[in-house]
């Protein structure tokens, strides 16, 4: 039976001894040691909310919170719908929304931390899941449907760029929808901070471990000249909602300012 790591959420056919993820220090082991669920159990003890964030694109958070607690975002454009990062818990009810809404075309996700369940996610909705090849070893379950892509960047639909970022990770990425003034949509490669006025950056979140100014101002820079006036982080409440691009561009000054 499939099995949960507790700590970040990554799905594993068989319970292993260890939890890689966890025990890279971008992630953490917890003090009481590693903890194990089955997937059966997850989708019984939780369920997932629904937030629509615009028009065309939902947040999808499971309650109560589970590992991470990341959202997943469902991006719905004209050529199908993509389902950026991911959620471990994939219940009936989840199923049934997604394929009313059109199913998913595409899968995205910006680093491992969210990898979790997305082979099932990728079963069930039958869309290919576009991965960084950089960080193809953090892969803990193989899957046909992966697709690893290689280079800063992919047009994978019309108006949907994956951009890598690095940072965070090597395959740290973005996804670009240049869809009126644009949206970006981060994971955590650039953490929404709570005054929802700035973004940071950091190569371990849990451990507290900052980049370096050369690989954040590379980060920044990559997003130079890609407009987007909005951009939703990995976590509920993290939107920014009014000129993103200006606030990525002077957080990263900030950031680096403050390394001097």
């Amino acid at each position: 039976m499939m099995t949960l790591c507790k700590t970040c959420g990554t799905s594993y056919v068989r319970q292993p001894e260890r939890c890689p993820i966890c025990e890279d220090e971008r992630q953490y082991v917890p003090a009481g040691g590693q903890a194990w669920v089955d997937f059966d159990t997850v989708t019984a003890t939780h369920t997932n909310k629904w937030q629509q964030l615009e028009p065309r694109l939902f947040s999808i958070k499971t309650v109560p919170s589970f590992a991470i607690n990341q959202r997943a975002l469902l991006l719905r454009t004209a050529n199908g719908n993509i389902l950026w990062d991911c959620i471990a818990n994939l219940d009936a009810a989840t199923k049934t929304l997604v394929a009313a809404l059109g199913g998913i075309r595409a899968i995205a996700i910006s680093h491992p931390h969210y990898y979790t369940t997305m082979q099932d996610w990728s079963r069930a909705f039958d869309a290919p899941v576009y991965l960084h090849a950089s960080d193809r070893e953090w892969v803990m379950r193989n899957s046909p449907a992966i697709r690893f892509w290689e280079g800063d960047a992919l047009d994978i639909l019309p108006s949907v760029t994956l951009l890598r970022l690095g940072g965070h990770f090597a395959g740290g990425t973005v996804l670009h929808w240049q869809e009126g003034e644009g949206v970006l949509l981060a994971g955590d490669i650039l953490q929404v901070t709570p005054g929802r006025d700035a973004v940071s950056f950091m190569w371990s979140y849990p451990n507290m471990l900052p980049l370096p100014a050369a690989t954040v101002e590379n980060l920044t820079g990559r997003l130079q000249g890609r407009g987007y006036q909005r951009l939703y982080g990995a976590f509920e409440g993290q939107n920014i909602l009014a000129r993103a691009d200006e606030i990525v561009q002077r957080s990263g000054q900030k950031y680096i300012a403050c390394l001097k």
